[in-house]
């Protein structure tokens, strides 16, 4: 056995290297523990995030009855167009002698110039609506050109507007309501220059009356409707018509699958997402195919072999694949699956579907949003619901995530006190080393002067 004396600086630093790599073995496996930890968390984490959007996917398939499921058609595009919501009822709506609902417009005889300076001096001028509104402008007399009066009628925004009609004979000044019906009609008084533009019914003065204004008029199979706009909103619960012109049309609403159909397929389309982050984090690559591929893309998947990951991924393919209602399967409304493990959608097939029974794909719809909103849930929770009183919910992905971060800080605080006595045993070795170090040396020198004086002694004997 060697000693202290024996050893050299290199010898006990090798000695000293040897402990410190065992004494910290233990913190290099627990190391390892928290990388593969720490790669479980970052696995789920991406599929969490996939699973997230698919349960965002399903909030516009949640509740069918908001979804528009309506199309209006009209005949005749040029007499009437018509929009649907999904309260409309589905029917044909004759619309016979429409007659455009209109405003009031008068024009003034021929004057000067637009620019050109009117005589009579400052005034004002007053309009009277049929409604009873009344609004007045007031003009100096260096503001007296039919470009001011006009500017100044249009900057009320009122019951009135103005224009200035230019011909190669003179201008003229235009009057239209800005609205539509019956109400709109108007009379003018004015004072100063502007007394020329006074108009009534009962005494029109120099004003002509291009147009009255009226009220639309026409017959909702056969029953007969007046409206002061040529927008009719409530005439049939569900349905906008806008009339375009006189004469007959008819209109139609029938149900639509579009919007649904594109909901339907976002749906399909965050599925494909959530099944290829599992299908990422739970592959398998073979020795041969990892010595054959580069090293970012030959990995397998870090929850290879984990039932929870599994699981979910053939619960959600299994949630199209057994999806059946009414008479209706997945397939009938275009949805599939592949052999590739993904979820095909035709909107071909939908919308026939859709034609021949719209309820039941609806109801088929319906029940896909509620397996799919279960095994979401399940899988990342779901937050309290203070319009329902619905507690919240912690899906099985955050409990691992949670049980992944507890054993990671478990792990680093035996780390840290591992790396802690490991320290303190490292320092202690080196003080013995010290200390013998010295003591040898000391007995050394001691044994010298021994040696020296046993040996002058000798010779004295001698």
């Amino acid at each position: 056995m060697s000693t202290v004396s024996s050893l050299s600086s290199a010898a006990i630093n090798s000695n000293i290297s040897a402990v410190t790599k065992r004494l910290e073995a233990p913190i290099t496996s627990l190391g390892t523990q928290v990388a593969a930890d720490k790669a479980l968390i970052s696995a789920w984490g991406s599929i969490s995030g996939a699973i997230s959007s698919l349960s965002d996917s399903l909030v516009h398939i949640q509740n069918i009855s908001t979804i528009n499921a309506r199309a209006a058609a009209s005949n005749n595009t040029l007499v009437a167009t018509a929009t649907a919501n999904a309260t409309a009822a589905t029917g044909t709506y004759n619309l016979t002698s429409i007659s455009l609902a209109k405003g009031q417009e008068l024009y003034s005889g021929l004057l000067g110039s637009s620019n050109a300076t009117l005589s009579g001096g400052a005034g004002q001028l007053a309009f009277t609506l049929a409604s009873g509104k009344s609004e007045t402008i007031s003009l100096g007399s260096g503001s007296m050109t039919l470009n001011d009066i006009a500017a100044a009628v249009n900057k009320q925004h009122g019951g009135v507007q103005a224009s200035v009609l230019s011909t190669s004979a003179g201008a003229r000044l235009v009057f239209n309501s800005s609205a539509t019906g019956a109400s709109a009609a108007f009379s003018v008084s004015g004072t100063g220059a502007l007394a020329q533009f006074a108009y009534s019914s009962a005494s029109p003065g120099s004003e002509i009356k291009a147009q009255s204004a009226v009220n639309a008029s026409l017959s909702l199979n056969g029953i007969p409707i007046t409206s002061a706009s040529n927008s009719l909103g409530s005439a049939i619960a569900g349905v906008t018509i806008s009339l375009a012109g006189s004469g007959n049309a008819s209109v139609s609403v029938s149900s639509s699958p579009t919007a649904l159909s594109g909901s339907v397929l976002d749906v399909a389309n965050s599925l494909n997402t959530a099944l290829s982050a599992i299908s990422t984090e739970t592959k398998y690559v073979g020795t041969a195919s990892s010595t054959a591929a580069s090293s970012g893309s030959a990995k397998s998947g870090v929850l290879l072999g984990n039932f929870s990951a599994a699981n979910l991924k053939n619960q959600l393919m299994n949630a199209v694949s057994s999806l059946e209602s009414s008479g209706l399967s997945a397939a009938a409304i275009g949805l599939t699956l592949t052999s590739a493990g993904t979820v095909s959608f035709s909107s071909t097939a939908f919308s026939s579907a859709f034609s021949k029974n719209p309820s039941a794909v609806q109801t088929l719809v319906s029940k896909l949003y509620t397996s799919l909103d279960n095994l979401t849930t399940g899988a990342i929770g779901a937050a309290a619901s203070s319009a329902t009183g619905a507690s919240s919910i912690t899906g099985f992905i955050s409990a691992q995530t949670s049980s992944l971060n507890d054993a990671i800080n478990s792990i680093q605080q035996q780390i840290t006190l591992i790396s802690k006595q490991a320290s303190a045993t490292i320092t202690e070795l080196q003080k013995q080393y010290t200390a013998a170090e010295t003591s040898a040396s000391s007995a050394s020198v001691t044994q010298a002067y021994l040696s020296i004086f046993l040996g002058n002694n000798s010779s004295s004997s001698g």
